[in-house]
């Protein structure tokens, strides 16, 4: 009997490692379905917010005219002065340009 077990004992462990090893392989869940073909039906043509382009135009401007005075400012830096405004001008380009690219990207 014990013989006959010790005989068997490869075999059985043998087709209970290759039964588990399928069954574990079959178990995966299904992903769900792609929502991309929803939404592409769905998909606006026309923007869903509204830009302000007056007041893009004006933050344009106002940062066009803030940045030409860097360079002078920067000079006299480079003279041993330190302008007091220029840090709050730089905040000020950074402020704006950061509101325009959000306000422009899609």
């Amino acid at each position: 009997m014990k013989k006959s077990f010790l005989r068997l004992l490869p075999i059985v462990l043998g087709a209970s490692v290759t039964l588990g090893v399928s069954q574990s392989r079959s178990n995966f869940p299904k992903p769900p379905e792609s929502l991309d073909s929803t939404s592409s039906e769905k998909a606006p043509s026309t923007p869903s917010r509204r830009v302000d382009l007056v007041q893009l135009q004006k933050e344009a401007d106002d940062l066009a005219r803030t940045a030409q005075t860097i360079p002078s400012d920067v000079a006299s830096v480079r003279k041993g002065m330190l302008p007091k405004d220029v840090i709050e001008k730089l905040k000020q380009i950074e402020k704006l340009s950061k509101r325009l690219r959000s306000e422009l990207t899609p």
